[in-house]
């Protein structure tokens, strides 16, 4: 009977560890999902189940990973993505899908070029496509395709919840299909209300840092740095409440602090795009920068219908702080849903311009309330304290 016993229990021991190790995986963190983790070649669907990364394991990016609908991507504190493949290789989330970046002040999760000497473009990005409203048809319930990753994305969830991102790098994105189709650092397609989107830094590249395509997405702490379109965009209806915005020029590079629309197709289509900004500073090339490099030397170019609510910002070397663009807009500054609070300008030639639908200039100096005592993200032009550590570059 005893050994019965230690031989039961030894086969017990057995069959526990071969279904331990059929479970899981030391590259993957002791995934529940079918997808197999592969750290050397990791792209793919990713379509059921969670599947968590190890901060001990560099993974490298060799193409698509898509999170589907029903599917988790966890990442812990420290780890490290390198990518390559230019637009062949991003990270997107699909309607459904679920993205957990558990970074830390002392510890972010690193998304980067896999190349020996990193530029801009050298990858796609983070595309997360959620089911909130959208305006490419006036109304709010339609839904389109995402402009990379050819996802869909919009709905009518204003709450929708595509998980939590806090403490992440963004490094050399932007890879470009052609002139007018490119990914961003972070390209959020109607994102709901319900994500978590926080301690986010987009570092050199090729195009814009952050798009917010619709969606309902708030946010706060994001650093836009030396990217070489705008730092921050938005278009297609995007209504979110965000504070702490930090955006900065690189010597060379860059057009915009931010690019503002409505819809490009439709200036007055709803749901209006409507944001609130607390505490942003944008820092620009210099209000004499050479036209040909800087062709759009302006803190913030607000146009085809946006509204917006902004307070305590810090405008420093612009060439224009505040410039407005369309009859919408306009009338949207006279009555007072396309204003900004608490302003203060350093080294900028024109405060505030502006031109309607057919050209003519226009006073939109109602714009703005200035002050001297606006500490925009935190500290004026210098970096601010809460983007300590975790950043890079600045």
């Amino acid at each position: 009977m005893k050994n019965s016993i230690v031989k039961l229990f030894g086969l017990l021991t057995l069959a526990s560890a071969i279904f331990y190790s059929c479970s899981t995986t030391e590259d993957d963190g002791g995934s529940s999902s079918t997808f197999v983790v592969d750290p050397a070649n990791f792209q793919g669907n990713i379509n059921d189940g969670e599947v968590i990364l190890n901060a001990g394991t560099v993974y490298n990016l060799t193409g698509a990973l898509v999170i589907r609908d029903g599917a988790t991507l966890t990442i812990p504190a420290g780890t490290l993505i390198k990518a390559t493949g230019g637009t062949s290789s991003y990270i997107a989330v699909a309607q459904g899908g679920k993205i957990f970046v558990n970074g830390t002040a002392s510890n972010p999760v690193v998304m980067t070029s896999g190349a020996a000497t990193p530029t801009p473009g050298n990858w796609g990005g983070l595309v997360i496509c959620g089911k909130a409203p959208i305006n490419t048809v006036s109304g709010g319930t339609s839904t389109a395709q995402s402009e990379v990753a050819d996802l869909t994305y919009g709905g009518t969830i204003s709450n929708d919840n595509s998980g939590s991102i806090r403490y992440l790098r963004l490094e050399y994105t932007g890879a470009n299909f052609s002139a007018t189709k490119e990914f961003n650092g972070a390209s959020l397609f109607g994102v709901g209300s319900g994500t978590i989107f926080e301690y986010v830094q987009c570092f050199h590249g090729s195009d814009d840092g952050f798009e917010f395509f619709g969606g309902t997405v708030n946010t706060s702490n994001l650093v836009s740095y030396g990217n070489e379109d705008d730092q921050f965009d938005w278009t297609e209806g995007w209504n979110g409440t965000n504070t702490n915005w930090y955006g900065k020029l690189a010597f060379g590079k860059g057009n915009r602090g931010v690019e503002a629309d409505n819809y490009e197709f439709g200036f007055t289509n709803t749901p209006i795009s409507n944001p609130t900004i607390s505490n942003l500073t944008l820092v620009g090339p210099g209000s004499t920068a050479d036209a040909v490099v800087y062709a759009e030397n302006d803190g913030l170019k607000l146009r085809r219908g946006t509204k917006a609510i902004f307070t305590n910002l810090h405008l420093s070397a612009w060439k224009a702080g505040f410039n407005v663009e369309h009859d919408e807009c306009i009338a949207a500054v006279t009555a007072l849903t396309l204003k900004a609070s608490n302003v203060t300008y350093s080294d900028v030639a024109s405060k505030t311009k502006g031109k309607n639908t057919a050209g003519t200039t226009t006073d939109v100096s109602s714009i703005a309330a200035e002050t001297t005592t606006a500490t925009g993200a935190g500290n004026g032009a210098s970096t601010p304290s809460w983007a300590t550590g975790w950043t890079t570059g600045l």
